[in-house]
């Protein structure tokens, strides 16, 4: 399935924030080797942990095939990819409407 340049950069924003997730979940359990995690914080983590690694995983390719399909080098297309994707979304830089104004 080709897939184009926005749809690579929400599958990266995706991955990042099931990264973040991961990192958070690190620094509120503390490290497992320190301070044993029980049993349901060890499954939240791995539950995270795995949907960033699937996440990644799927970026991944479709950033492998994006650039198979348009001729270019791979590392380049994942750069352009990395980069747009730690700027904001225009959906989140855009000001709520005030619902005073409709009145």
């Amino acid at each position: 399935m080709a897939h184009t340049f926005e749809e690579l950069v929400e599958k990266q924003r995706a991955a990042d924030e099931a990264h973040a997730r991961v990192e958070a979940l690190r620094d509120t359990y503390g490290a497992p080797t320190a301070t044993p995690w029980p049993e349901i914080q060890t499954d939240t983590y791995e539950t995270a942990w795995r949907a960033w690694r699937d996440l990644a995983r799927d970026v991944q390719a479709a950033v492998t095939e994006h650039a198979k399909d348009e001729n270019r080098p791979r590392n380049d297309i994942e750069a352009e990819v990395k980069r747009a994707a730690k700027t904001p979304s225009p959906e989140a830089t855009e000001a709520p409407e005030d619902p005073a104004e409709g009145k």
